[in-house]
């Protein structure tokens, strides 16, 4: 539920920080990531603002302090085939 209010928000415009949401400038620009604390698992939801949509890219369990470098790989593919997809 606290994922979908989160996105409710980001949706109607507001911008979230801390201990919600951080950038995720390794990812791309307007990368954030949205930080959901289940009782024994720590959610992410990597997503990207847009003029017109919110993306999500990526929604896993964090198990370490960093975020791994294949998740971040991994979202820089998918946002560069969403992007030349929209060129087309």
């Amino acid at each position: 539920m606290e994922a979908g209010v989160l996105l409710r928000q980001l949706q109607e415009g507001e911008s979230l920080g801390l201990p919600h949401s951080r950038p995720m400038p390794s990812v791309g620009i307007h990368c954030h990531e949205l930080r959901i604390r289940d009782t024994d698992k720590n959610w992410r939801i990597i997503y990207r603002i847009d003029d017109d949509a919110i993306l999500i890219v990526e929604v896993f369990n964090k198990t370490t302090r960093t975020t791994s470098k294949k998740i971040i790989e991994i979202c820089k593919k998918r946002l560069s085939k969403y992007d030349n997809d929209q060129q087309e």
